[in-house]
């Protein structure tokens, strides 16, 4: 069984300013997008993992990169030593299996 890496998460609302928290994240940390989760709602979550000081720092300036916009974050949460069994939960919105198959751009 792997020790599974620090998983941070922020939700708020609309494309536009999860976009914005996603880059401030990745921008700010050593961390890695994995996932994302659109809920009909408009609600977007944005998910995350490194080390926790990373995570930290990440989520700490997704959420100050929202509230400069002038939006609210819904929520936000770094969990530094994540149970394995949540990746039952997280890899249902693994990057991997949300983009279409055979359409790689990199």
């Amino acid at each position: 069984m792997t020790k599974a890496r620090a998983l941070g998460l922020i939700e708020t609302f609309g494309i536009v300013f999860v976009l914005e928290a996603a880059d401030a994240m990745l921008k700010t940390a050593d961390v890695e997008l994995t996932g994302y989760e659109n809920t009909a709602s408009g609600y977007i979550s944005v998910l995350i993992q490194g080390d926790v000081g990373a995570c930290q720092a990440a989520v700490e300036a997704g959420v100050k990169a929202v509230e400069d916009m002038g939006a609210e974050v819904h929520s936000s949460v770094v969990i530094p030593t994540p149970h394995v069994d949540l990746a039952k939960i997280t890899g249902r919105y693994d990057l991997n299996k949300l983009l279409p198959q055979g359409n790689s751009n990199n």
